[in-house]
């Protein structure tokens, strides 16, 4: 009984040896992707069982890897295309960001530029006249402060005749 069960045991992993073999030789003239579970999934078995068989797996790892024939497409997975439409997603969003920057600087620049034309803009060189302006205002306070100290000193002055005439004038 036991020498029936190990050959009815062999004779099933034969059977499922062969479909894997069929199936592996089915994808690849289909140009499929080839993986593992899909595999295991088209041939009807588990997939330890191709990771038990290192021989079917070793060939089914070098048929993957192994690129289309010449002239043949190769198949393009549905995770290959939901990741190309992510990234181009992703990058539509990016060009968009960047064209509404460059239109808002061109935006300001035109603005801009129709300011001044119209004469209604401050002059280009604002700073220049900002600083020609604080030169001024300091020569101004300079100024103003000379004209205290000689005003003080004409006053003095005044004070100081007004006493000599007077002495003067009581002399005589």
């Amino acid at each position: 009984m036991t020498a029936s069960m190990i050959d009815g045991r062999r004779a099933d992993s034969a059977r499922r040896r062969e479909r894997v073999l069929k199936t592996l030789d089915a994808m690849l003239r289909g140009g499929g992707d080839i993986t593992v579970s899909g595999l295991a999934r088209a041939a009807r078995v588990d997939r330890t069982f191709l990771y038990r068989h290192r021989d079917l797996l070793e060939r089914v790892h070098a048929a993957a890897s192994t690129p289309p024939e010449e002239g043949r497409i190769a198949a393009v997975s549905r995770a290959s295309l939901q990741a190309d439409l992510t990234n181009a997603l992703e990058r539509n969003k990016r060009l968009a960001a960047r064209v509404r920057q460059l239109e808002k600087r061109l935006s300001q620049s035109l603005g801009e530029a129709a300011w001044h034309e119209s004469g209604l803009g401050a002059p280009a060189d604002i700073d220049q006249l900002q600083r020609r302006i604080t030169m001024l205002e300091q020569e101004l306070t300079q100024s103003q402060g000379q004209l205290e100290e000689r005003t003080e000193e004409l006053d003095a002055a005044r004070a100081a005749n007004r006493e000599l005439t007077r002495a003067l004038n009581q002399r005589g």
